[in-house]
């Protein structure tokens, strides 16, 4: 291994001890001795479990885990929070509080990132920079600024070493996931290894300024002749992927009442503006704000809000807009079976299902909210009941759908905030209407048949070929099948380890047989009276009784 390998390889082990001292502190260690971690064994004895389950809830103690260790593990959490299909709603609850604000980094430091990335001095960047900085989360920080041509502007810096940081937590993250499907079986039910990597998927994402800035664009093309609705331009020239520049926005925090009420704006038509914007990102534009929280959000002059901070956006492409079409067309009719295949064709259902009893909860389900008049049809209670059945069934939704559902959420919450009588599923219904009748159009049905058509004329015309293929080799005996086993490395692994351990116990046994009949027999050197060769298997089979004693309770089967 190279000394860089090795290197990394000392920072991923002292990364790893925090990570393990951190999730003992908070009353996980019995969770980390079922893993096989083999340092938790000597780090219990020096770290004291500081939040027991009678202070705290398991949720509390993971949240505040998360939140000491940092960016990666913050931003974990927040994706976790958007997976109400496999946490219990109590967990996603608490990760939601999960608190993205952290202490600046020094202004120096900023400035030398930006000065690296332009290969340029800040004077000839720009002609003012505010050292005290606007916000500071996980992964930057922004300061305010003026360009050399007297345009107020705002500077999204990366901050320093977090991609390392992130990069080496991931890898770790990686592992633990790993571990916990291999050791804890009921993990499994939560899908912690393909969790990790959408996670890893993400914040890649996120640690690219340039994809922020792309989206940043995409939203301004699609609102240009919408009066309601303003996206600050970006600088291009100011941009790469850890510092990006954008217009400064001078407006109010949508969820700041006072000053709403006294800049004379009108809360009602905000929460309309606000839920428009998100119904028309979902439903016409197909890409959407993922995280339209409060600080991301400002009004300007007019009720016009403008959206900042595009580094995490959903995408609703035709095919999910007509799932979803088929979902809420089988709400419409009260039909669980045809809600069932909906979901089936979204690749929701996923392994052995009990078809009957999902119908039956469905059929519950439905029953429950059809017909309530849309004032008392609350869009989390909803949410909430239909995400209980999906994690009893192990119903696994697209991360895009999740993402969707909690922007509609965090619509219900703010309008509620600023208009008390402001309900986001009566507003929504024309565009839900649109969505359903865009089905039907005769346009899309010709459009879908026409395709059909080409792609069953590809498929006959392949299929003489690959016949006549398949023939060939059975005629010449050169036909094979191949079977994929999946799950049997354990098994292995378990049957190499017995049988290392049987081997062991009868070297072991047949050292202490052989010094027993020496020592009958009496023969050879003596020390202290004792036949030498009889006093040294005893040793030696002591040892590696004491060593196989040892690796069995390390295991934790004995």
């Amino acid at each position: 291994m190279s000394i860089l390998g090795v290197h990394r390889r000392y920072e991923e082990l002292k990364r790893y001890g925090k990570i393990v001292t951190v999730f003992i502190k908070y009353g996980f260690g019995d969770l980390l001795d079922r893993l096989g971690v083999s340092r938790i064994i000597w780090r219990r004895i020096f770290v004291r479990e500081a939040y027991s389950s009678r202070r705290l809830s398991a949720p509390e103690r993971l949240r505040l885990a998360f939140e000491e260790l940092g960016p990666t593990f913050i931003k974990l959490g927040q994706l976790m929070a958007t997976r109400p299909d496999i946490f219990a709603s109590e967990l996603v609850k608490e990760l939601e509080k999960l608190q993205d604000r952290v202490h600046p980094f020094p202004a120096q430091r900023a400035v030398s990132i930006i000065e690296k990335e332009f290969k340029k001095s800040m004077g000839d960047l720009f002609s003012h920079f505010d050292e005290e900085p606007l916000a500071a989360a996980s992964l930057a920080q922004v300061h305010r600024a003026r360009t050399l041509d007297g345009r107020e502007v705002v500077v999204k810096v990366q901050r320093p070493g977090v991609d390392h940081v992130i990069r080496t937590d991931t890898r770790i993250l990686r592992e633990l996931a790993t571990l916990l499907e291999r050791h804890i079986p009921e993990s499994k039910n939560y899908e912690p290894v393909r969790l990790v990597e959408e996670f890893s998927r993400n914040i890649q994402r996120e640690l690219d300024f340039i994809v922020e800035a792309r989206n940043v664009e995409r939203f301004k093309k699609h609102v240009s002749d919408d009066p309601t609705v303003y996206v600050p331009r970006v600088f291009w020239e100011l941009t790469t992927p850890k510092v990006l520049t954008y217009e400064f926005i001078d407006g109010v925090k949508i969820s700041d009442i006072e000053a709403l009420d006294s800049g004379g704006f009108d809360r009602e038509i905000i929460a309309k503006n606000g839920a428009d914007l998100i119904l028309k990102e979902i439903f016409e534009w197909g890409i959407f704000h993922a995280d339209p929280h409060p600080g991301n959000l400002f009004v300007l002059q007019g009720n016009v809000i403008a959206p900042v901070d595009f580094g995490m956006v959903g995408i609703v492409d035709e095919h999910m807009a007509d799932e979803l079409a088929a979902i809420l067309a089988a709400a419409v009719k009260k039909d669980a079976d045809s809600m069932i295949s909906a979901l089936g064709k979204m690749g929701v259902i996923q392994g052995p299902v009990d078809r009957r009893a999902l119908r039956l909860e469905l059929a519950d389900f439905l029953d429950r909210y059809h017909g309530l008049p849309l004032e008392r049809l609350f869009l989390r209670s909803l949410t909430e009941d239909f995400m209980a059945i999906a994690r009893r069934h192990r119903l696994r939704f697209p991360p895009e759908f999740l993402l969707m559902a909690r922007a509609l959420l965090m619509s219900q919450s703010l309008g509620t905030l600023l208009s008390p009588q402001f309900n986001v599923i009566e507003h929504a219904r024309p565009y839900l209407e649109r969505l359903m009748l865009r089905r039907m159009d005769p346009r899309r049905i010709m459009r879908d048949l026409g395709q059909m058509t080409q792609e069953t004329l590809s498929m006959l015309r392949q299929m003489p070929s690959e016949l006549s293929e398949i023939l060939y080799k059975m005629s010449r005996d050169q036909l094979a099948i191949r079977f994929e086993h999946r799950g049997l490395e354990r098994l292995i692994g378990e049957m190499d380890r017995a049988t290392s351990r049987l081997s062991f116990a009868i070297v072991i046994a047949a050292l202490v047989i052989g010094s027993s009949v020496i020592f009958q027999m009496d023969i050879g050197p003596k020390v202290l009276g004792y036949p030498l060769l009889g006093v040294a298997g005893y040793i030696a089979g002591s040892l590696l009784g004491i060593w196989l004693l040892w690796g069995i309770i390390r295991s934790g089967r004995i």
